[in-house]
């Protein structure tokens, strides 16, 4: 599509603010359609607003000390208003100041989120949508495939058999990873729904050795962590059935 102007990051962070006209709303939606990792960024605009609320909006809500109250109440509402005037116009801003937001359970997960979930599930976006080069090297070299990423990982993968979930391997791929490599193992079903398996080496918070899921846009990750490698499984299923099928790799990893 031919856009009046070139859809920019501007428009992304006002998309989610809903702050688009209904004319450039739609360009943007049909901007989204036709780049499905744009998705992940306005997921993680999103996030970033959710984080900011929980900060900050108890503070607004707290009651005016009584000695202010009685004795300038009408400075304090002025401070009130400017407060929540601030927290307009820089809401965005300040999201990328905190990113991730500054509480402690969000910078314990940082390292997981930034370096196994985001990157996997934008690789899921990317890969699992192809038609002629979905993999790199196919399944009928499973073998070469499998010695050849345990290689450049510098640790043993493996490529789990999900046949008994109806996934049958379609084959993988090499793939960098913010600071490491990653393997990336992709999977489909008859009805052409596919799965991604994405592992990797990282310095991991122990918060995260079991099952965790998150929605990125339409797309489900359940992600572990298993020693020094962690798990992300990628996939457009319902998380029972997402959960399912990553039972199902862990206890073929575990054979």
């Amino acid at each position: 599509m031919t856009y009046n102007t070139p859809i920019t990051d501007a428009d992304l962070h006002a998309y989610v603010d809903d702050q688009l006209a209904p004319s450039r709303r739609k360009e943007v939606e049909v901007y989204l359609q036709e780049h499905p990792e744009a998705l992940l960024v306005i997921e993680e605009y999103r996030r970033i607003n959710t984080g900011l609320h929980a900060l900050f909006d108890p503070v607004l809500e707290e009651p005016v000390p009584p000695q202010l109250a009685v004795a300038r109440p009408r400075r304090w509402q002025m401070l009130r208003v400017a407060a929540i005037a601030a927290w307009v116009s820089i809401g965005g801003v300040i999201g990328w100041v905190l990113h991730p937001a500054a509480t402690t359970q969000t910078i314990a997960v940082s390292a997981v989120h930034e370096d196994l979930i985001r990157p996997a599930a934008f690789a899921h976006a990317i890969y699992s949508v192809e038609v002629k080069h979905p993999v790199e090297v196919s399944a009928d070299q499973e073998a070469h495939l499998v010695a050849w990423l345990s290689k450049r990982l510098h640790t043993e993968v493996r490529a789990p058999d999900l046949s008994s979930q109806g996934l049958i391997l379609v084959g993988g791929r090499l793939l960098p990873s913010t600071n490491r490599m990653a393997a990336q193992f992709m999977y489909e079903r008859n009805d052409g729904i596919r799965v991604t398996l994405y592992t990797r080496q990282g310095v991991w918070d122990n918060e995260a050795t079991s099952f965790r899921f998150e929605r990125i846009a339409n797309t489900g990750v359940f992600y572990w962590i298993d020693g020094p490698l962690g798990y992300a499984l990628v996939g457009d299923l319902e998380r029972k059935e997402l959960l399912a099928v990553s039972e199902l790799v862990y206890q073929h990893l575990h054979q």
